[in-house]
């Protein structure tokens, strides 16, 4: 089933509390006609939005073209952690890649997050970045690890916004009895990610981009120039950014090779009002070190935002609630039985290596997907890379590119159940404590 319908309605936002507390504009127009542009941008989302803001404001003609409406997709639905670095850490990246590329990419990550914080400062202040996200980890071993990572980002790279925290310093914090430590990383932040996409989607029309809603891309004609298919009208284009990620069709044979949907489920309680603070202390973002992560926060209303269980199947389980609560109410008893006012699903991205895959997947057409639970920077960024060598600056999309990317063994067919297999093993461990 086409992943952008098999759990949403067309056009319908998720009944989540993103959207319930968002100013959603009217609808924007659909598609019924043919246009030759230079740029077609595939997807309303963090990428796309930030491709084709970067590339209007350098004077080129750029559509926009998404399914649904803006921010639909994961970028209005995620736990809104603006994140340092990767899913591997940079010790792992410098290993892998050498030192002078991990440097690089560190300094990509960063702009990512600079680059947030200026928007919202600017811009899009109704998005509240917020500085603060800690990380939990589970048994004292870990310790060592994560005071490391601290150590290396400040030797190498000067960066010293890392406090390595106690047992009891977490504890402080973050209001659960099963931390065993963690860190607080005061560089990264979290934004209400829905406000964010839509406050993006005006800057890129105000740089003259023109974005069509309702306009489900059916197929990609490779040539120069690109023929992008709706059920109402094509698009001509010079050239193509695919920004569809976890929601993109099988349309493009590369990029679904390399990316595999996974779908993430987040609840929001009612407001707590004076309980907020005996379950974090401070208004930060956490996630933790399970390999299927729990990540939580408060809202501006004092609302416990909790994310945590994933699935791997096309549609989204019947009963989302009872295991996500029970995720939850297992990290803090104090919240059990407290009224839940809103659940909602999603779907992201991820790749074998948990790294992004930003790729040219023909002369004229690139490609952004799989960012892995840290999109929220990361794929505004490879939006803006993707733009600069479209503009004929590949410097820095080398440089993104990098990062080892292997296809799903048996493609896009055998992925899903070869993923399954393997993450059932890891949330096994997780249970077990391993």
């Amino acid at each position: 089933m086409n992943p952008l319908y098999r759990n949403d309605q067309r056009g319908q936002f998720p009944p989540s509390w993103y959207a319930a507390s968002a100013d959603i504009p009217p609808l924007r127009p659909t598609l019924d006609h043919d246009l030759s542009v230079d740029v077609c941008v595939i997807g309303a989302g963090f990428t796309g939005l930030s491709a084709a803001r970067e590339l209007a404001t350098r004077g080129q003609d750029v559509v926009v073209l998404d399914a649904h409406r803006v921010g639909f997709g994961a970028s209005g639905r995620n736990g809104g952690q603006v994140g340092s670095g990767y899913n591997w850490d940079q010790r792992a990246l410098a290993k892998s890649l050498g030192k002078d590329t991990a440097a690089d990419l560190w300094a990509l990550a960063e702009e990512a997050k600079q680059d947030i914080r200026d928007i919202c400062a600017t811009h899009i202040p109704q998005a509240r970045f917020r500085p603060g996200v800690a990380h939990g980890f589970y048994a004292a071993k870990d310790a060592a690890n994560y005071t490391q990572d601290a150590e290396f980002l400040a030797e190498n790279y000067g960066y010293d916004q890392i406090s390595v925290l106690s047992p009891e310093a977490m504890r402080d914090l973050v209001k659960s009895p099963l931390y065993q430590g963690g860190i607080l990383d005061m560089g990264a932040g979290h934004i209400h990610p829905l406000r964010y996409a839509l406050g993006l989607a005006e800057l890129a029309e105000q740089a003259g981009a023109r974005i069509f809603e309702q306009s489900e891309v059916t197929k990609i004609t490779q040539g120069t120039p690109a023929r992008i298919t709706t059920p109402n009208g094509t698009v001509t284009a010079r050239h193509v950014v695919i920004a569809g990620n976890g929601y993109l069709p099988d349309i493009d044979r590369k990029t679904a090779a390399k990316v595999m949907p996974i779908n993430s489920f987040i609840c929001a309680t009612e407001p707590l009002g004076d309980r907020a603070a005996t379950v974090l202390a401070r208004d930060i973002a956490v996630a933790d070190s399970k390999f299927v992560v729990n990540y939580f926060r408060m809202s501006e209303d004092n609302r416990f935002l909790f994310g945590g269980r994933e699935s791997y199947g096309i549609g989204f389980p019947k009963d989302i609630n009872t295991a996500l609560i029970q995720r939850m109410t297992t990290l803090f008893p104090q919240l059990r039985g407290v009224k839940i006012d809103y659940t909602w699903g999603g779907t992201l991205g991820i790749t074998m290596t948990r790294l992004p895959a930003v790729q040219r997947v023909a002369p004229n057409m690139v490609s952004g997907a799989g960012f892995s639970g840290h999109g929220v920077a990361l794929s505004g960024l490879a939006g803006k890379v993707m733009a600069e060598a479209i503009a004929g600056q590949a410097g820095r999309f080398d440089t993104l590119s990098a990062l080892k990317v292997p296809n799903f063994p048996g493609g896009p067919a055998l992925r899903a159940p070869l993923l399954t297999l393997a993450m059932t093993w890891y949330a096994l461990r997780d249970r077990l404590g391993l």
